[in-house]
């Protein structure tokens, strides 16, 4: 494969084995999300004109912008001359062959995610969670699942990735309910295991050293209302017992009363842990697990709903524009974010987008800003294979932008992946690299 000399009309290829589709395409952008199905032998042409199969409301967007054909190696995307080009990561390209499980790339400022699909798509609408943006697939059935049990009492678990946006859903939950009461907040990691009987419970006056008078636990508070338990994985194991006890009777007793009373709170967890291995190494309450887990519900990672990434990056800016004015996204910016795998999820797409917004000096926020602002994801070792390679496919196999954004000479990080390829026998083709020469 020849190497991708610069960021413009290049051709990337990612090497692995090719899926059989159907693929579900999905756009994502200023128009808001769609979707269809795209089968073997089929193509698709993008764009806002009305002879477009999959038109796309983007002013950025031509009127015949982009086509993807699949074939029997996979998929085919072709800029069909389009005035602001196609982006596989940081690079521009003329024509890609995505022979990958799933891939995305940016048009205009739209982001394009097509994967494997498992069937035809639902073209139904979704419910829209209040205070959640996103509409893709993976969003779609969160949606589902979150009305599902909303205006239910049971004890409901969320389980997602830190900064996935689980206390975000978790209000979504409260405001669909129905119930009266508060919605009330508790990061139990946060607070001390000697101070935890009166945040959870209250406490009367001169229960203790400094209680100089009658406090309302959060269980209290959130009387006919929601109480998230957020972090629940870091609860102290003698705490645990009592909250099994709250759960199960819904009688509270403050510290230093006599008496207990019924609360009517309805209980919703949040862990980024996997809890069911706690309980296997004895670390939580097998009995709790199963009581706050009678409803599930898992909360996508932001590298799953890449076609959400243009609204949120909307959205974060636009709440942004106070403090540092009013800045928008180029294509070549959003196809740094929308190839970046986010495992800080929205909270570190948050701090990105102020960082490259702060560094931009006008309006437009360009990928040498979201260059500077990603964090470098290469390790300490250079010949670290899944640092080096990772980066490589990160940026559509393009090297001078893998190297751009490890802050080193091309020169270096050739010799970076020349070493890959002396420790573990690979190939330029496997890592997606082109010719080292």
């Amino acid at each position: 494969m020849k190497e991708l000399q610069t960021d413009r009309d290049c051709t990337t290829e990612i090497s692995v084995s090719p899926p059989r589709g159907p693929w579900l395409v999905e756009v994502g952008g200023p128009g808001g999300n769609q979707r269809q199905i795209l089968r073997a032998g089929e193509s698709m042409v993008l764009g806002g004109g009305r002879s477009a199969g999959m038109r796309v409301e983007d002013a950025a967007v031509s009127g015949e912008h982009a086509a993807i054909r699949a074939g029997h190696r996979g998929l085919d995307v072709v800029d069909l001359d389009s005035r602001n080009g196609v982006y596989v990561g940081s690079a521009k390209v003329k024509a890609a062959s995505l022979v990958s499980e799933s891939l995305s790339f940016v048009i205009g400022r739209s982001t394009v995610t097509v994967c494997s699909a498992q069937q035809d798509v639902d073209s139904s609408s979704a419910p829209q969670l209040p205070g959640v943006i996103g509409n893709s697939e993976p969003m779609r059935r969160l949606a589902r699942d979150v009305f599902a049990h909303a205006r239910t009492s049971a004890p409901l678990l969320l389980e997602g990735e830190s900064g996935s946006g689980k206390d975000v859903v978790a209000r979504a939950i409260h405001e669909l309910s129905g119930r009266r009461g508060e919605y009330v907040p508790l990061n139990v990691a946060a607070v001390a295991e000697s101070l935890a009987d009166s945040e959870l419970f209250g406490h009367e006056r001169g229960a203790f050293t400094g209680a100089v008078g009658k406090r309302s636990g959060a269980f209290e508070q959130a009387h006919r209302g929601t109480l998230l338990l957020d972090e629940i994985a870091d609860l102290p194991m003698p705490i645990q017992v009592k909250l099994l006890r709250v759960i199960e009777d819904g009688r509270i007793r403050r510290v230093g009363a006599d008496s207990s009373f019924v609360v009517d709170t309805r209980v919703v967890s949040a862990t980024w842990a996997n809890l069911e291995q706690r309980v296997a190494e004895e670390r939580f309450r097998g009995d709790l697990f199963h009581r706050i887990s009678t409803a599930r519900i898992h909360i996508p990672a932001l590298r799953t709903r890449r076609s959400d990434i243009p609204a949120i990056a909307v959205a974060l800016l636009e709440r942004l524009a106070p403090q540092i004015g009013s800045k928008q996204l180029n294509s070549g910016a959003l196809g740094r974010l929308v190839a970046h795998s986010w495992p800080g999820n929205v909270r570190e797409l948050s701090s990105v987008l102020y960082r490259a917004a702060v560094a931009a000096t006008g309006s437009e926020i360009q990928g040498v800003h979201v260059d500077a602002a990603l964090p470098i994801t290469l390790n300490a070792d250079p010949g670290d294979r899944p640092s080096v390679v990772d980066l490589v496919k990160l940026h559509g196999g393009n090297v001078a932008a893998a190297a751009r954004a490890a802050r080193v000479p091309r020169s270096t990080f050739r010799a970076w992946l020349r070493k890959v390829e002396a420790d573990t026998g690979l190939e330029s083709d496997d890592v997606s690299a082109g010719s080292l020469a």
